[in-house]
């Protein structure tokens, strides 16, 4: 079965999330190292998704996630921030800047595939982000749509669904094994672009070796899906 769409998840596999929210720690003037916070605000990330899937959590948007997981690091670190400065840094996440290659990719990747975003992200942080970077998708779909997180099955078939395609149709993009499992095991295909500057230099290496293709860039994934 061909893989008609392609949807990709967007932190770290399509957007630099730790440059951007390293440059606006180091614009807010809180005690600490920029890179090191915003590694540190990342890590709450699948604790408090996970929390959110088991219902220990009520559902929350990512803005909202990011107010909660935002003031449990500054009550760590016993750091104090103020309404606007913390408002600043959860908007940041609104406007990361794409890989170098993820714009002329998508381009390439339109010409034969149905492209959309499936991604933990809200409806209005994806507009933001492909506004902001200037990166054309078909459609905009997030796991807001059905109020789980990924890995939870339900976002992944839910994109299949809302394109009335069969799960083996489409095919998700991400730079996260965990992610791409998740797909998998909803029926999708996969593909694992490597990003091995997302944590910085000296990130881990990753490999799937279960993913149709594991590609160093998107240009390159165009290139594969060519032939």
């Amino acid at each position: 079965m061909p893989v008609r769409a392609l949807v990709f998840d967007v932190f770290g596999t399509l957007v630099d999330w730790r440059t951007g929210i390293a440059q606006a720690f180091a614009s807010s003037g809180l005690d600490g190292d920029p890179s090191e916070l915003a590694d540190d605000w990342r890590k709450r990330y699948v604790p408090i998704l996970a929390e959110v899937n088991e219902q220990k959590r009520p559902w929350g948007n990512f803005d909202e996630l990011h107010f909660v997981t935002l003031d449990d690091l500054l009550r760590d670190r016993g750091l104090e921030a103020s309404d606007d400065t913390r408002r600043g840094l959860v908007a940041a996440w609104h406007a990361l800047d794409p890989w170098p290659d993820v714009r002329d990719g998508l381009e390439q990747l339109r010409g034969s595939h149905v492209l959309a975003t499936l991604s933990n992200g809200h409806v209005a942080m994806l507009v933001d982000l492909a506004r902001h970077g200037d990166l054309r998708f078909d459609c905009v779909l997030s796991a807001e749509l059905v109020r789980a997180y990924k890995p939870d099955p339900a976002v992944y078939l839910m994109g299949a669904t809302l394109l009335t395609l069969d799960p083996a149709e489409v095919m998700l993009v991400a730079a996260h094994p965990w992610d791409l499992k998740g797909a998998r095991s909803a029926g999708m295909r996969s593909a694992l672009v490597r990003r091995p500057l997302e944590y910085g230099p000296g990130s881990p290496e990753r490999d799937d070796p279960d993913a149709d293709h594991v590609v160093d860039d998107l240009p390159e994934l165009a290139a594969r899906l060519r032939v």
